[in-house]
């Protein structure tokens, strides 16, 4: 089965998350509220497309909190994007404008070809912006 990334655009009262495949092909684009129930859900349709997917974060605290405790209470994977560098590969990237929809693609994306981000454990200081 291939991986797949689940980037998530983090916002005050809702996300933003896209999934993508290994091939970079989207699975799922989703707005969700930040609310536990609906994390859940969002959590439940990724795991169904992949028992083992990535989660990529471009705001590891207040915030996302919720998420981020929800993803760790499932022991699920969690990588960390800065929101500079989540802005500066979006100019890579077709389209115009600032979108949470685009940011989370871009999220995900960049978790998919990356291999230097920092990874999110339970317990870990919040890392540098």
């Amino acid at each position: 089965m291939s991986r797949i990334w689940a980037g998530v655009d983090i916002g005050k009262t809702h996300h933003h998350c896209v999934a993508l495949d290994a091939d970079g092909g989207k699975l799922l684009s989703r707005r969700v509220a930040n609310d536990e129930a609906e994390l859940r859900q969002l959590l439940a349709d990724v795991l169904a497309l992949n028992d083992d997917p990535t989660w990529a974060v471009d705001v590891p605290d207040s915030t996302a909190a919720l998420l981020i405790a929800v993803l760790f209470s499932h022991d699920q994977n969690v990588v960390y994007l800065t929101g500079s560098a989540v802005n500066r590969a979006s100019a890579g990237y077709r389209g115009q404008g600032k979108t949470d929809a685009r940011d989370a693609l871009v999220i995900a994306d960049q978790a998919r070809m990356r291999r230097d981000l920092s990874p999110l454990r339970p317990g870990d200081e919040t890392p540098p912006s």
